[in-house]
């Protein structure tokens, strides 16, 4: 059986990948980037910086010892890529595809970080 650590590092992985990926394409501005920000009424010009600001927030989340804020900061990013969705009228999937990854991200962190698994027992355990 994989453990609980190995499991949320394989996840944890594939959402790195995902948002390297992303944040490339953003910074190459590939055709889909420029369709997808001219759909979502974003100039282009700031598609740059978004991926670049992406892939910093995917490197802090990758990081062991700054996981916890990357993880913080990809939930907000995942966020706006939701609102951004919602506020065009997008399809179902585009608006749940970023709240699924935001998902797997916490998923893997806390499979692979024992800190965030003591603190989500302990607010479980406090009583209000």
């Amino acid at each position: 059986m994989v453990n609980k650590v190995r499991m949320g590092q394989v996840i944890s992985g594939l959402v790195v990948l995902f948002m390297v990926f992303d944040g490339v394409v953003h910074v190459t501005r590939v055709a889909p980037v420029v369709d997808a920000f001219a759909q979502l009424g974003y100039p282009i010009r700031v598609a740059v910086p978004l991926g670049i600001l992406e892939l910093v927030i995917a490197a802090l989340y990758a990081i062991p010892d700054t996981a916890l804020i990357g993880a913080i900061l990809l939930t907000a990013y995942l966020g706006g890529a939701t609102a951004a969705q919602v506020r065009i009228g997008a399809d179902l999937f585009p608006i749940v595809f970023p709240a699924l990854l935001g998902a797997l991200l916490w998923g893997g962190l806390y499979l692979r970080e024992e800190r965030v698994r003591a603190l989500i027992a302990a607010k479980g355990r406090m009583r209000c």
